[in-house]
């Protein structure tokens, strides 16, 4: 398999005598290897079947997101935007770019800079393989950082999400910390007589991964939903299911309420798309004590407030100008008081409506994160969600399947439904199983 050139690389280890920066280097690049190889991540270098493809859509993300650089930043959409096709050709192949301004806002909404989103996608270092246990034919690539995810689609889904782009951004503009995965390019490597390949960027879910110790990928099903954890002595961690969170739950204390309220109008979303088949990615992280006493910093709750109510842009304001909550959602009773306290001590002063403006908008407090949308700590856990796979439409495919599963599993649950019964069966799991 396309694997083996690299089974070498992974193994090896720095010789035991060496000595100096030289030595220092490859042991910390054999350990990265071997960080990678525990997540079932492989580098693609120079020996790689898609080494040819990964530079071209390096090449290619440079020059697109230059041109974003160079032109004036669109705060205010217009149906131009969402039509707009960019092509540039480059020695061998040529790269389409779609309603570019749109997913800069995007990006612009995350406080990610256009230039730090160039290192990442476009840096030195190999972009990774991800091997994934999906049953698509897709392939996923993840940045050297680990930072964004790249997906290659099918034409028929990137219609789909462009023809629903304008809905997209509305359901974020109305639910800013929505946990819909955020997508941050969509793109289109031609290589002339040869090959034509659509891809997506966006921002991984789980990230930074160094301390994640277990994943989890829910449908709110039962048939199909068994990944087996045994790795038969293979360092790779797996991606686990519905089945395997039997007897466990999503700690989230006062943050909980919100979580479910938030999960219920991204479902809502989906369903009125006619979508089915989306999952919750969940994965969590022990809380360390210094993480957890640093969560009732002062000033760690400012910035967290700040960032919650502007995060649109990067804070400009003073943080004494800023409306603050009266609590703080992920700590103890004797926590909250004494946030509550302080909190009041920075604004005297705060309105009914504006708290209810906060509330009606599901914000929260988010974590001082570069991937805050994705993050919310709980009492004892820090855990990373995030809605993902949003492109399966119930057509005449699907209810054929339906039909036929209907057959073969009678009484039993399984995933393709109707929209409205997945979404509803969706929120119930997660419901139950939330604390």
């Amino acid at each position: 398999m396309w694997m083996w050139p690299f089974v070498f690389l992974l193994q090896m280890a720095p010789e035991k005598t060496a000595r100096g920066p030289r030595a220092a280097r490859r042991r910390r690049w054999w350990q990265l290897r071997q960080r990678w190889r525990m997540l079932g991540v492989f580098e693609i270098d120079q020996e790689h079947e898609f080494f040819s493809l990964t530079s071209m859509i390096k090449e290619g993300m440079q020059a697109s997101i230059q041109v974003t650089l160079d032109a004036p930043q669109q705060d205010t959409l217009s149906a131009e935007h969402f039509k707009a096709e960019d092509t540039q050709t480059h020695e061998g192949f040529v790269m389409q770019t779609f309603a570019a301004p749109v997913f800069a806002k995007v990006r612009r909404s995350l406080d990610i800079t256009e230039e730090e989103y160039m290192n990442s996608l476009c840096s030195g270092g190999c972009y990774l393989q991800f091997v994934s246990n999906s049953k698509s034919r897709a392939d996923f690539f993840v940045t050297n950082d680990k930072r964004f995810f790249l997906k290659t689609q099918s034409k028929r889904e990137i219609r789909f999400l462009l023809s629903n782009l304008q809905k997209y951004m509305e359901h974020l503009d109305k639910y800013p910390h929505s946990l819909m995965v955020r997508f941050l390019g969509v793109h289109r490597i031609v290589i002339p007589n040869e090959m034509k390949t659509y891809f997506i960027v966006m921002q991984s879910v789980f990230y930074p991964d160094e301390r994640i110790n277990i994943r989890y990928d829910i449908k709110g099903c039962e048939v199909g939903r068994w990944t087996n954890p045994d790795t038969g002595g293979k360092q790779i961690i797996k991606v686990l299911k519905d089945n395997n969170f039997e007897g466990q739950n999503i700690v989230l204390g006062r943050q909980k309420s919100w979580f479910i309220s938030q999960v219920k109008a991204d479902a809502a979303f989906l369903r009125d798309l006619n979508v089915l088949d989306y999952s919750l990615l969940v994965a969590h992280q022990p809380l360390h004590r210094d993480e957890q006493e640093g969560k009732r910093s002062l000033a760690n709750l400012v910035i967290r407030t700040t960032k919650s109510l502007d995060f649109e842009d990067s804070p400009t304001e003073e943080p004494s100008s800023v409306p603050l909550l009266t609590e703080n959602p992920d700590t103890t009773d004797g926590g909250a008081e004494a946030e509550g306290f302080a909190l009041q001590e920075l604004k005297q002063s705060q309105s009914d409506s504006e708290l209810q403006e906060f509330h009606e908008h599901h914000r929260r407090l988010l974590p001082n994160f570069k991937n805050a949308i994705h993050v919310i700590d709980g009492p004892e856990r820090r855990y990373f969600v995030g809605i993902i796979d949003i492109f399966t439409v119930y057509g005449w495919k699907k209810r054929l399947e339906n039909l036929w599963k209907r057959l073969r599993f009678p009484g039993r649950a399984f995933s393709t439904v109707s929209p409205d019964k997945y979404s509803h069966r969706f929120c119930r799991w997660i419901h139950e199983r939330s604390q």
